[in-house]
């Protein structure tokens, strides 16, 4: 007999994962193995960051199509321009789900993920679901809980390529011209974490070659955070 699927995993997604064929799954063709070599589906439980404080649970929109053939353009000007530019309603203020549909130029779905790795593959997670893997941007949200008010911290951000990351609606980090993937690559200025709920929403943009970010919490000293919680609502 089928085991029954968990409430928290859609039909859709758990195909991709176990590298079902388009007919079962209803989606786009994708490679046999899907996802499931770099993420899993989010549990409702909350997560906390890894043990080098690095956040692994994020809800990451597919791809927006924003044809680049070199990352060479991608100055602070050009990039905060692109990564600015209202792509779908809510993109700044909405609470998005797992499974959540946005009307962007097509129909892009959220997915509520644990990565596998320090580093959110988003090069590897589009071409998991089928999706444009080339001149892209990828949205991420994450709610990091905090169990008291945390002075003086810093976010600590490496994507590939270019990226902008804000922190309860206040633009923190900006990541500019074509990069590597390197963890700590830009600090913000010293923030704030409120105690309870703090959002984080994230933009990396990319024309050839590979995607993926790593976004921490530094505290004063410069140590890694790890007394937080990161949930999906």
């Amino acid at each position: 007999m089928r085991a029954s699927l968990p409430h928290w995993l859609t039909t859709a997604t758990a195909a991709l994962l176990i590298g079902a064929t388009p007919a079962s799954a209803g989606q786009q063709a994708a490679p046999a193995a899907g996802i499931a070599p770099y993420f899993t589906p989010a549990a409702a439980a909350p997560a906390t960051p890894d043990g080098d404080g690095f956040l692994r649970r994020w809800l990451l929109l597919e791809p927006i199509a924003k044809p680049n053939r070199s990352n060479a353009g991608f100055t602070a000007s050009y990039v905060r321009t692109a990564l600015t530019t209202d792509y779908f309603p809510g993109q700044f203020t909405a609470t998005p789900r797992d499974g959540d549909t946005v009307r962007a130029a097509e129909p892009l779905r959220w997915h509520a993920l644990d990565s596998n790795s320090f580093d959110i593959k988003l090069f590897n997670l589009a071409q998991g679901l089928g999706k444009p893997t080339y001149g892209v941007i990828f949205w991420a949200y994450t709610v990091v809980d905090s169990p008291r008010e945390m002075r003086d911290v810093r976010m600590a951000v490496g994507s590939n390529a270019a990226s902008i990351w804000w922190l309860n609606g206040k633009e923190a980090v900006g990541l500019f011209n074509d990069r590597r993937m390197v963890m700590d690559d830009v600090l913000s200025d010293r923030l704030t974490l409120r105690k309870g709920r703090n959002v984080i929403r994230g933009a990396v943009i990319n024309g050839p070659g590979l995607s993926d970010f790593c976004l921490r919490f530094l505290d004063a000293d410069g140590k890694p955070i790890t007394a937080l919680s990161t949930v999906l609502r």
